[in-house]
């Protein structure tokens, strides 16, 4: 299963018993028009623990939502979001976490596909429960520790936007970058008008500096800027892990070093 689907693939894919649509989208927008038979997991309810940082949930808590969306081992999942992308990219992260590689981001934002190629509905769809069993692949999450070593040794990419990355703006406690972090913001994997993301040609050269030889961990604000990140660079062939805490984590921690 392809990382990334087209609004054509999906149409052509939606009588597939096995497969699984996942709207990220906040209910109020999901109540108002959704992808026919979506499930709705919202991305700041099920995949941020708002208590913790937003960080990754608890597992237990992401096997409940996961089989509560209809998901198992056999599920050919597309998720999609808004315009931004990062959201439903945090969920396609997730599922990679979770060992759920059956998962694919659709290219496009709600709404943003020829008119009738897909059917809309204003319907709640509840799935029938799975008995989702995770299968941990923790070489694609960093944690404070694996980022702090790798600085000045492998790839570090901050996925924010610029004024961030150079200090001007933050939402934690101090303001700057990781040390020796490199800015590659999570926005120019996407266009903001809403023609979705941008082909593989035009990504490729975005990131054409990046070695391939060293691993490349990324992060932004809260894992979400970071997650599209990820997607992209496993699709260009890269070894990309996502540190979780991210700048809340990071930015909010007095011993830790940063750069401005």
């Amino acid at each position: 299963m392809p990382s990334l689907v087209c609004a054509k693939w999906l149409s052509q894919n939606y009588s597939n018993p096995d497969l699984v649509i996942v709207d990220v989208r906040k209910p109020a927008l999901y109540k108002q028009g959704h992808l026919k038979h979506a499930v709705n997991v919202p991305v700041f309810k099920d995949l941020f623990d708002t208590s913790n940082g937003y960080k990754i949930p608890k597992l237990d808590f992401l096997q409940k939502v996961f089989s509560d969306a209809g998901i198992d081992n056999k599920s050919k999942v597309v998720v999609y979001g808004d315009n931004e992308l990062i959201w439903a990219a945090r969920f396609f992260w997730i599922s990679k976490v979770l060992g759920h590689d059956e998962v694919a981001l659709l290219k496009v934002g709600y709404g943003n596909w020829k008119k009738g190629m897909l059917q809309i509905s204003k319907k709640e769809y509840k799935a029938k429960p799975t008995k989702f069993i995770p299968r941990i692949n923790s070489s694609i999450m960093e944690t404070k520790l694996s980022t702090m070593l790798a600085i000045n040794k492998d790839v570090i990419i901050d996925g924010r936007p610029a004024a961030y990355y150079n200090g001007l703006k933050s939402h934690a406690k101090r303001f700057g970058h990781i040390p020796s972090a490199l800015n590659y913001a999570g926005i120019q994997n996407y266009d903001v008008n809403g023609s979705g993301m941008k082909s593989l040609a035009q990504l490729k050269k975005i990131y054409k500096n990046l070695p391939k030889d060293k691993k490349v961990i990324l992060y932004c604000e809260d894992g979400a800027d970071a997650a599209l990140n990820f997607l992209v660079l496993k699709e260009l062939g890269y070894d990309a892990s996502v540190y979780d805490g991210s700048w809340l984590e990071w930015g909010n921690d007095f011993n830790l070093p940063i750069e401005k």
